[in-house]
């Protein structure tokens, strides 16, 4: 019995040791990194607002060391990634067609983005060059690609819009001059009942390297609805007669066929249409009919056809 309590209290007396060393080199751990060190770090460069009338494609440099007055968690956390400082280009200098910003420049840029204590003690003495090609923009106009299925007795109502529906492209000249629309991916859309809202990539060709667009995608929308048809007799007119004859064609009534949204289909009436036969335009001076064509029609008609396109008639004198 006084065995196992000498055991239980030598345990103990270890736990407790290992409690005070954790905690002792916890706070040794914590007052070493609040402390203030000069150390070498990397900074990855970021390269912002570009000359307008150029792309930027490169510099000579993408991350810089540096020699920094800083807090040890600083330190610490450059160990685990690097800090992105930004490098504005807006101001940049040219010789002849070589851009370049000096030293100096970007010293400064980089010493305002400091945060807390930290201090820019050195930095590598080299100018930064800057590979910028010359381009220019356009408005180009989007063209869908895409194949609509619809399913049976349902219409496009409207039409397919695109938003938006031109795009900026900026680009070399020699790339972009005999551009002149934007394709999007194609696509194909079946069995549609209901009205249709799309993303879709905007299609670049490989050749265009140098050229960048305002957006990528684009947005496809168009409102689909479910129609009916209904058919009119509609009584022929016969125009262009002498006025010594008489005609009169048979049959005297023609079917037309529309098709439309129901709530349209209500509100059609036969006085709506007019079928007229044009006497003086019969193909020869014997021939035995008269063709027929749909002269007045109403709007918001999905589509609306003639069942017959002639008729046979015959010509009496006054």
């Amino acid at each position: 019995m006084i065995k196992s309590i000498k055991r239980v209290l030598k345990k103990r007396k270890a736990k407790v040791f290992f409690v005070f060393l954790g905690c002792s080199a916890a706070i040794w751990f914590i007052n070493a990194l609040s402390q203030t060190y000069v150390s070498t770090a990397s900074f990855d460069m970021e390269y912002v607002n570009f000359p307008e009338g150029y792309l930027f494609k490169g510099a000579s440099k993408k991350e810089i060391d540096v020699k920094l007055r800083a807090g040890g968690f600083q330190f610490l956390g450059f160990n685990f990634k690097n800090k992105k400082v930004s490098i504005d280009l807006s101001e940049t200098e040219k010789i002849n067609s070589k851009f370049y910003v000096p030293e100096k420049d970007y010293r400064t840029q980089i010493e305002k983005q400091m945060i807390g204590s930290m201090a820019l003690l050195e930095i590598e003495n080299d100018t930064l060059f800057l590979d910028m090609l010359p381009v220019i923009t356009k408005e180009l106009p989007v063209r869908p690609r895409v194949k609509m299925n619809l399913a049976q007795n349902y219409i496009l109502d409207g039409e397919i819009r695109m938003t938006p529906d031109t795009i900026s492209v900026t680009g070399p000249a020699d790339e972009i001059d005999s551009i002149t629309q934007i394709r999007t991916e194609q696509i194909t859309l079946p069995d549609l009942t209901s009205d249709l809202t799309e993303e879709l990539a905007v299609f670049k060709s490989p050749k265009l390297k140098n050229t960048t667009y305002s957006q990528n995608t684009v947005l496809l929308s168009g409102k689909i609805a479910r129609f009916s048809e209904k058919m009119f007799e509609v009584p022929v007119t016969v125009i262009n007669l002498p006025d010594d004859l008489d005609v009169k064609t048979f049959p005297d009534r023609v079917s037309v066929i529309c098709k439309a949204k129901m709530k349209r289909l209500k509100e059609l009436k036969e006085s709506d249409f007019q079928v007229v036969a044009d006497y003086s335009a019969k193909k020869r001076e014997a021939s035995k009919e008269l063709s027929l064509e749909l002269s007045e029609k109403p709007d918001g008609l999905h589509s609306v056809k003639l069942k017959e396109t002639e008729v046979e008639y015959i010509v009496k004198k006054k």
